[in-house]
This record gives structure tokens, sequence and C-alpha cells, in this order.
């Protein structure tokens, strides 16, 4: 009895703190289907005869308003977001391979070095990456964004593609070199579909990282067959006034592809948090 009453007050708990955690986003959802005037006033969003698709058809150009360029930002978000993160996972899995089973000069350091990377806020290196690419000519390109995600995603990836890597016996690829298999093969077969969980859980980082990025991908773009999503909310600001309801829209279709592919690989990543053992 004790313990059960232990567990309830555990999920009341969690409950209560994701409750929390999804107020924010639960508000720009709602907002998304009222008009402005109606959060501008504090009308309550339980009120809701006041909800409609307008804003929606407005910055898609099927409204009053005129059209905002939605769709090239979502194409740009998406290739640089699926470009990147596909770079990303074949960096990581070579490097997390290497690391993991190859002794190799300087390794330690090296791996330190990588990931103290990522002590560094991105935010920090806006302007020395302005600068570089404006030297280089990479200003307002979708190559400058990728190569910027690129440097951001693949420190992570390694390191945890490394630790699935390390989980999986060596004696595995060690018995499939004996029974005939090339060095390449038993990696290609016998541990790489073993490390598919990590493999998911870091590209799912990596994808969501580069589709949600908004400080780096600000100063680096300029024109709509450049700027990605978020960079897209700014349309909504002026001198004097934001247009909440459209913000909240465009923020919901933002959402909407990173959910759907949460959803797609969350068998993945659940096996990844539990991987902790190959059985023979």
């Amino acid at each position: 009895m004790r313990n059960r009453w232990h567990q309830a007050w555990v999920l009341l708990g969690v409950f209560i703190a994701m409750s929390f955690i999804c107020l924010p986003g639960l508000w720009v959802v709602l907002n998304a289907f009222r008009p402005n005037i109606a959060i501008l006033s504090n009308e309550s969003p339980l009120n809701f005869s006041s909800y409609t698709l307008d804003n929606f058809r407005n910055i898609m150009g099927w409204g009053e308003m005129a059209a905002l360029p939605v769709v090239a930002y979502f194409r740009n978000s998406l290739l640089v977001a699926l470009v990147s993160t596909a770079a990303a996972m074949v960096v990581g899995v070579a490097g997390g391979y290497a690391f993991a089973r190859y002794e190799f000069r300087w390794k330690k350091q090296f791996f330190i070095g990588l990931m103290l990377t990522r002590a560094i806020p991105g935010v920090a290196l806006s302007l020395p990456v302005f600068i570089m690419w404006s030297w280089l000519g990479l200003i307002d390109t979708h190559l400058g964004l990728i190569l910027v995600y690129l440097a951001l995603n693949i420190p992570f990836s390694i390191w945890l593609i490394d630790g699935f890597f390390r989980q999986i016996p060596g004696e595995l690829y060690q018995a499939a070199e004996i029974d005939g298999c090339t060095r390449w093969q038993a990696f290609w077969m016998i541990e790489l579909p073993l490390a598919r969980s990590g493999i998911a859980a870091a590209a799912i980082f990596s994808f969501l990282t580069s589709w949600n990025e908004f400080a780096l991908a600000s100063n680096l773009t300029r024109s709509s067959s450049t700027k990605s999503l978020p960079v897209g909310l700014m349309d909504f600001t002026s001198q004097f006034t934001i247009d909440w309801s459209g913000m909240c829209a465009m923020a919901v279709i933002i959402i909407v592809p990173a959910l759907v592919l949460t959803f797609i690989v969350q068998k993945h990543l659940i096996a990844g948090l539990t991987f902790g053992g190959v059985k023979g």
C-alpha cells in the first residue's frame, strides 16, 4: 500500500510538472486560432466562439492580408535541417565508431577538445561566424547555414553514438570476421543495426537543433530564399505592434513537423534510453 501511495504521488508530481512545461506550448496553439484583438484584450481563451482559421489563411495569402513566403521558409528549413542532419550522422557514426573501437595517439585529448566545443554558446559565435562567412561569401546561402549547424551537431552526435557502440560487445564483430565477414561487412551488418537507437536519437536531436535554431540563422540569412521558419517569425513584428495571432500560427507550422518526426522515431528513442545490453 505504501508503494502504491508513493507511486501515486510521483505520478501526480510528474503530471503537475509536465502541465507547467506544456502550458506555454498550449498557449501558442490556442492563440493560433484566435484573432489578434482577442489576444491583446486578454479575452479568455476558453471563449471558443472567437476561434477561427483566418490566421492560417492570412499567412498563406488566402485571406485579406498579403501572403508571406511561408512555403519558401518551410522549404529552406527542411532543406537545411535534412542536409545538415544527414551529414552530421555520416560524420557522427564514423567518428563515434572510431573513438569506440580504435586506439590512436591523443585520442582522449582530441575527444575532450571536441566535447569542449559544445560548451561555447552558439550565440557567442554569431559575430566571428558572420565576419568569416562574409569573407567567404557564405552570407545568405544555404551552404553557410548547413556548415554552421554541422559544427553544432557533430560533437554531440559523436559523443552519443560513441556511447552506443561501446555498449556493443566487441566479440560480435570478431565472431563475424571469423565466419568470413570483412571488417566493413561486420560493421554494416552487425554493429550498425545494433546502434540504430543511438543513431536515431542523435538524428532527432540534430534535426530539431537545425529546425528550431534562430540566433545564428537570423544573422546569416537575409532574403526569403534562405530564411528559415524561426527567422520568418520576425515578419510579424513592426515598430509599434506585434501580430501575435499570426506569429502563433507560424509557430504551429514550425511545431507540427517536429512533433510528427518525434512520433515516428519514438520507438527508437525509447529503445535508446533503455539500451543496456545485447542478448546473444
